[in-house]
């Protein structure tokens, strides 16, 4: 970039009920995976940003937690929270909606923007899953009528498609400014955050459908090295009789979550990964605000 040269950037919030694709929307638009995903709702708990910097535009998308009513425990008050507040000073406002259904929750997330004046795109997602794409016009008809939308994009972030033209809306909206992070930064987590949750999505995508939601993972040590990166993490469940849903058969099922974690970890480092898990216990952290904030749920 000259010296001089006109920059645009600005903050872009990634919002819409629990499970619409939120954070494979922001990995595709990346190009590299900083955001865990799964088939269970409610799987992004923190808000994390995602920075990307092509030419004289740095686009900096603030992808949040599923916004969900009866929200009864405190981690699911915690989630509401950190998204609502995503939705204050940022430039534009991405809804993604799932495009096989427009759920009341979705009516619910609105309702969280509609006094305000910051700009809205909406996202048709999952536009892969239609059988006759004759649908979709009919179907950006009647979503238009739900708010005043600056666009609606019908997208597929699972495939890629149509992301060129949202990220041409984004740009509209954005403001001319210096960029608020180097060029070749694409995240404000650090390495341990990304190495948790990479552990977090492994416990989620194998393990049956009520136990992520007690568990979380924290990390004892960690050591970037030269050629390996050493990890220590410990995985917190609620109630003893959890421990051995986690381990397994032979201890086969921790070992499985311990070697796709690695995996992925490997390639976000880019070298060898060696990595621990222990299970520890910590009854009721999931509706205590105080345990919250030790474990690493911060406002």
């Amino acid at each position: 970039m000259k010296k001089n040269e006109i920059t645009y950037c600005g903050f872009v919030a990634i919002v819409g009920r629990p499970n619409v694709g939120k954070s494979t929307l922001l990995n595709h638009l990346l190009g590299k995976k900083i955001s865990i995903t799964s088939k269970k709702a409610q799987t992004t708990r923190h808000r994390l940003l995602g920075i990307k910097t092509v030419d004289d535009y740095q686009i900096v998308y603030v992808d949040t937690p599923g916004l969900h009513q009866n929200a009864k425990r405190a981690l699911n008050r915690y989630l509401n929270r950190a998204a609502s507040h995503s939705l204050h000073d940022v430039d534009v406002i991405v809804m993604v909606v799932d495009c096989l259904q427009w759920d009341p929750d979705d009516d619910w997330v609105v309702a969280h923007f509609k006094d305000s004046r910051i700009p809205v795109i909406l996202a048709i997602n999952k536009i892969d899953k239609l059988e006759h794409r004759a649908s979709l016009l009919p179907l950006i008809e009647a979503y238009q009528t739900k708010y005043p939308f600056q666009a609606v994009i019908p997208i597929s972030a699972q495939e890629g498609e149509q992301l060129d033209e949202l990220v041409t809306e984004v740009k509209k909206f954005l403001p001319e400014s210096p960029f608020f992070f180097p060029p070749e930064q694409i995240t404000d987590r650090n390495d341990q955050f990304i190495a948790a949750e990479a552990i977090r999505e492994k416990l989620t995508r194998t393990l049956g459908q009520e136990l992520p939601y007690r568990l979380t993972v924290t990390i004892e040590a960690f050591a970037n090295e030269k050629d390996i990166v050493r990890i220590s993490a410990i995985i917190w469940v609620d109630k003893e009789s959890q421990k051995p849903i986690i381990i397994g058969k032979k201890g086969e099922q921790l070992k499985k979550v311990g070697t796709y974690a690695r995996l992925d970890l490997e390639k976000y480092f880019e070298k060898k990964v060696y990595l621990q898990l222990w299970i520890k216990i910590k009854t009721g952290w999931s509706d205590d605000e105080k345990m919250l904030r030790q474990l690493g749920y911060e406002e």
